[in-house]
């Protein structure tokens, strides 16, 4: 293929020749065909009828069953069928798929297939198998085939060339915007959202009337979407102005919802609606899983009372939560809150892909209208012709009735000698040239077509009323062939007729049409700010357990801190203290991390509780150092036993996470030993080798994460291995008010108080002296 040389002037090889050609160049034209295929043939709806081949061809296929909408219904095996096998050769499945789809009201919003059967569901259930379900069309989908019999449009020949399929509907309405669309091609994608066919008729009226009306105008009789399971859009104006404008944008689609009094206090709430394409199935499980891992707290249950309307209960955990912070709290959290995309990419007259606004699509549909109306208009009028052609001739027989009935009873070859005859055509009821505009092939004389026609005609029509008839048709043809006429040629009046004809089809699909009013509300969406956790959950007290080996627990109210409390073998308390379910936990660790708890997801006091290892990730060689309940705004001193510590703010803390957030960096054999709430000027610290230090809080650095600075200077030794240890380490460590003194506790419950700390003040990263008089051997403040 490398010696192979491009040459612009290369001759196609003969028919089964190999041939040769650049790789790059063989795999760009295929790929190209696949491309361009995939666009125009499986992705795009045509601008003007709305539809996809595929969707085209079923409707086709069930009128040439005909399956309309006011007869029997047929299986669907048998129609998947004959669309594949006569137009459509690709997979059954995917012709079935399509079809079940169009029958599906939850998906579209004018359904054009009238399905008897198992089509599916809004929980996601597919449709049952094609042997088992039978369809038919719907009056609307006979409004898009209404004038196929009269030339409106174009036809090819099917894929083997046996049969002729229409290029593209006539559709009465716009259905590309009505129905909507979506699909995925080579490089470019569509997706339509469906609207209301009355707002779009007003809207093509309104076009009509001022061409040159620009999409804001437009938005005045189209708002926004009308999706078919309703819901409320909450897009700004601005933004839904701007999407049909450029072709392009967005629209937040909400579930709708009510507030229902179960008396007592006790309420509900009950989603009616639920966001387009949105399977209801899905939906309940994404809102249990949020229940079972507590992302909302204040929800307490939620139960599907769905029959063939939607009913969603959500249950909260209290009566005093606010219904509305709750729903905003499953809009973020849930697809109770959708967002739908706008890509209007359609292929204009079936050929070109474009980007369009609202109104070029309209316009579209409008020029398209145009289109069929000449179309019917001229094959009406060559129908007339050929009707009044007839009518001359029957005409003529009438009025030398005698003598047409002799050469018909004694001429050998009668169509001839009618021909040849000269007939006499002055009676006041015959018709002249001048009254028909079309010729007569001679004077006097009748054409094939008349002759054959007077041949046919029964003996029964030969009465006088008949003739009477005739020149009454004759003149009531005449009079619609002048109208045709003028219509051609006048294009105020073609598009007063489509004017009319929009107005019909308003009126036919409505707000008399069985759902055809509007289902899909606007309304504003408020600013949704983050939701304190105190709104969130019942603000009640608790008492937070938690054992030596890390079981923790909540148990219900306020209870006595000395009370004798159940733990398991070999295991038992260690940290115990008050709190409420509104609080947060944060648990400091000696790999220098802060945890975050909800105190509200903690588990009940009933049993022995959980590890709090599986509640947060904490390594198995990092302990647990102090859980404190978070106050915003406070602060704390954090350290290591090798002396380094600094302050950081209590907010700084707080993990998003179950990883934690790193704040005090220990490494090699160092460990994170002290985190204490910052309550006065002073620090006091004291070392395992009994050295006191006392000195100012503002030496320390504020910081939110780091080593910190040296707090006590502690002497080095070798050790038993020959390497440098140190002689001692931080022990403890507390702050307090230099004007009151320290406190700290003794045995048997007493308290010693020191009023005067000037003796152990000095600097920070000092050595310290010995303790004040009666504290602890153990060094420890508590």
């Amino acid at each position: 293929m490398s010696d192979v040389i491009d040459d612009p002037n290369m001759q196609p090889p003969d028919a089964g020749q190999e041939t040769a050609e650049p790789l790059r160049r063989a795999i760009g034209d295929r790929y190209l065909t696949y491309a361009l295929s995939t666009i125009m043939h499986r992705a795009l709806p045509d601008a003007r009828d709305g539809l996809k081949p595929v969707h085209r061809r079923i409707l086709y296929a069930m009128r040439q069953l005909r399956l309309n909408a006011t007869g029997g219904f047929r299986k669907s095996a048998k129609i998947s069928g004959d669309v594949m096998g006569n137009y459509h050769p690709h997979g059954d499945a995917a012709i079935y798929d399509a079809m079940a789809r169009l029958a599906q009201d939850f998906n579209v919003r004018y359904p054009l297939v009238d399905g008897q059967g198992n089509f599916g569901n809004i929980d996601g259930d597919n449709p049952a198998a094609s042997r088992y379900t039978e369809a038919r069309m719907t009056v609307v989908a006979e409004a898009l085939l209404e004038g196929l019999d009269e030339d409106a449009v174009d036809f090819r020949d099917n894929y083997d060339g046996t049969l002729s399929e229409p290029v593209v509907l006539p559709a009465t309405f716009p259905n590309l915007l009505a129905n909507g669309a979506s699909g995925i091609a080579v490089g470019m994608a569509t997706n339509i959202p469906p609207h209301n066919i009355a707002e779009l008729c007003d809207a093509c009226l309104h076009l009509i009337k001022s061409p040159g009306a620009d999409d804001d105008t437009l938005l005045k009789y189209v708002p926004g979407p009308d999706f078919p399971t309703g819901g409320t859009i909450v897009e700004p104006r601005e933004s839904i102005a701007q999407a049909y404008r450029t072709g392009r944008g967005a629209f937040r689609l909400r579930a709708k919802w009510e507030t229902e009094d179960l008396g007592r206090g006790q309420w509900q709430i009950v989603v009616t609606e639920i966001p387009y394409q949105v399977q209801k199935s899905k939906l309940i499980e994404k809102i249990a899983e949020l229940i079972q891992t507590k992302k909302i707290p204040i929800l307490g249950d939620v139960r599907d009372e769905s029959a063939d309307d939607i009913r969603l209960v959500l249950e909260p955990k209290s009566k005093n939560v606010d219904p509305e912070v709750l729903m905003n709290m499953m809009f973020r959290n849930s697809d109770l809150e959708v967002r739908f995309s706008l890509n209007m990419n359609v292929l204009i007259d079936g050929v070109t892909p474009k980007v369009c606004s609202m109104k070029e699509v309209l316009r579209a549909f409008l020029d398209h209208r145009q289109e069929v109306l000449l179309r019917r208009s001229r094959h009406r009028l060559a129908k007339i012709d050929h009707r009044l052609e007839v009518l001359e001739g029957f005409i003529i027989a009438f009025l030398n009735l005698d003598r047409v009935i002799d050469i018909i009873r004694y001429d050998d070859d009668p169509k001839s000698a009618l021909m040849r005859e000269d007939w006499a055509i002055d009676h006041p009821r015959a018709m002249s040239e001048k009254d028909y505009r079309t010729p007569l092939p001679g004077e006097g004389e009748l054409s094939e077509v008349q002759v054959e026609a007077i041949l046919n005609m029964r003996l029964r029509s030969l009465r006088r009323l008949e003739e009477i008839e005739l020149v009454r048709e004759r003149d009531a043809l005449m009079e619609e062939r002048a109208g045709l006429e003028d219509l051609l040629e006048d294009e105020g009046l073609q598009w007063a007729r489509i004017s009319d004809q929009i107005r019909d089809t308003k009126k036919a699909f409505g707000k008399d049409y069985e759902g055809g009013a509007r289902r899909t509300v606007f309304a504003e969406a408020g600013v949704v700010e983050d939701v304190p956790i105190e709104a969130m959950i019942e603000r009640e007290p608790v008492t937070v357990v938690c054992s030596k080996m890390g079981w923790i627990r909540a148990m219900t109210g306020h209870i006595d801190l000395t009370r004798e409390l159940k733990f398991r073998d070999g295991d038992g308390p260690r940290f115990i203290f008050h709190a409420e379910t509104t609080d947060k936990l944060l648990i400091f660790a000696t790999n220098g991390r802060f945890y975050t708890l909800s105190a509200a997801n903690l588990p009940g006091g009933r049993g022995l509780g959980e590890p709090l290892r599986l509640m947060v990730d904490l390594p198995n060689e990092a302990e647990i150092v102090d859980i404190l309940v978070h106050k915003s705004g406070g602060k704390l001193i954090v350290a290591s036993n090798a002396g380094n510590g600094f302050v950081v703010a209590e907010d700084d803390v707080i993990a998003q996470t179950r990883s934690g957030k790193q704040v005090l960096n220990v490494k090699d054999s160092d460990r994170a030993l002290i985190c204490q709430p910052v309550t006065g000027d002073h620090v006091a610290v004291v070392s395992e080798n009994g050295k006191f230090l006392v000195f100012p809080l503002e030496e320390l650095p504020e910081m939110a994460r780091g080593k910190g600075v040296r707090l006590q200077k502690y002497n080095q030794a070798r050790g038993k291995q020959g390497a440098l240890e140190l002689d001692g380490g931080l022990a403890d460590l507390t702050t307090f008010d230099w004007a009151e003194g320290l406190r700290w506790q003794m045995g048997g419950g007493k308290t010693r108080h020191e009023p005067d700390m000037t003796e152990w003040l000095g600097k920070r990263a000092g050595v310290g002296k010995r303790p004040p008089h009666g504290f602890p051997r153990d060094n420890r403040f508590t």
